[in-house]
């Protein structure tokens, strides 16, 4: 017995079987677009601070990286990085004995605070300078090594950091020498360092990126570094410009290096030390990072190209 086929429920049942296969289709895609994970942004928080911290882990690469610049400058030298202490001995010895008469002061007192104070500068100005050319020397492996960029933040500021800790053998020395009186407050010595760090994390970055898109601005740095030298209580006394300058002694409060300066030499010669070195250093903190956050946010995808 045949069963008439009726042409026109066919037809029903066929159009309703592709709507249903698009409905489901079109669900399927829906979910799927909804458990595919939402790719952040090249100017994003996230690549930022994801930047960062990929290379905090990656320690044991610009740590070694660090290392090898302070061996490579020295290679082949009979005593290799202690000349970096030599050097300073010399330095601090001639300028100290020197300047001590020109000022009018005690050799025991002035030779040290001297001394610690180009130890501290010669930080500070490495990583001003060598901040401005740190993705530009980099260049070769920011093409070729998919890594973060603040590695080659961190493989500078230690790289300075070490070279610092090789002057610091002259601060041991004028202790047996010259005995200074030290305080409690000697032990504040160690925030201070830990703030000088931090603050040469972003001055590293922020410089970085602008000298890597403006490349006129590591040669003006580097002249402006010896007008700084000069206008910071590095090789003069404060108490020096005060008596002379009087009223105007006040502008000498303007330079940052003064207060980076003195919350690190204060403790380590035993000398009182104001609050308000530690409250301008903090708000310059705060507001480097947040500039040099901001740069990176906005232009750390950009720096590949640049170099």
């Amino acid at each position: 017995m045949l069963l008439a086929v009726n042409p026109t429920a066919t037809a029903r049942a066929t159009v309703g079987t592709l709507h249903n296969v698009q409905a489901t289709s079109t669900t399927d895609q829906t979910e799927t677009h909804a458990a595919a994970p939402v790719t952040a942004r090249s100017r994003s928080w996230r690549r930022v601070f994801d930047d960062i911290s990929r290379a905090a882990h990656q320690r044991q690469l610009w740590a070694h990286l660090g290392w090898q610049d302070v061996k490579q400058r020295y290679r082949r030298s009979v005593l290799g990085p202690l000349w970096i202490t030599i050097s300073m001995g010399v330095t601090a010895t001639g300028l100290g004995l020197l300047y001590s008469t020109i000022f009018n002061m005690d050799a025991s007192e002035y030779v040290p605070y001297m001394t610690v104070g180009f130890i501290i500068w010669y930080f500070i100005s490495g990583c001003l300078i060598s901040g401005t050319d740190v993705f530009i020397q980099n260049e070769g492996m920011i093409k070729q090594l998919p890594a973060p960029i603040s590695i080659y933040v961190f493989r500078t500021v230690w790289r300075e950091f070490l070279l610092f800790l090789h002057n610091l053998v002259i601060y041991f020395a004028i202790l047996a020498i010259f005995q200074p009186d030290l305080k409690w407050t000697f032990f504040s010595v160690f925030p201070a360092l830990l703030l000088l760090l931090v603050n040469a994390g972003w001055v590293v970055l922020l410089f970085g990126i602008v000298s890597t898109r403006f490349r006129d601005i590591p040669p003006v740095v580097s002249s402006f570094m010896q007008l700084l030298f000069f206008m910071s209580p590095i090789v003069w006394p404060m108490s020096a410009l005060e008596a002379n300058a009087g009223p105007r002694a006040w502008l000498a409060q303007i330079n940052p290096i003064y207060h980076y300066v003195d919350i690190v030499r204060s403790p380590l010669l035993g000398s009182d030390q104001d609050l308000y070195h530690w409250l301008i250093v903090l708000a310059i903190t705060v507001g480097g990072w947040a500039l040099a956050l901001l740069m990176m946010r906005n232009y750390r995808a950009r720096v590949s190209y640049w170099v």
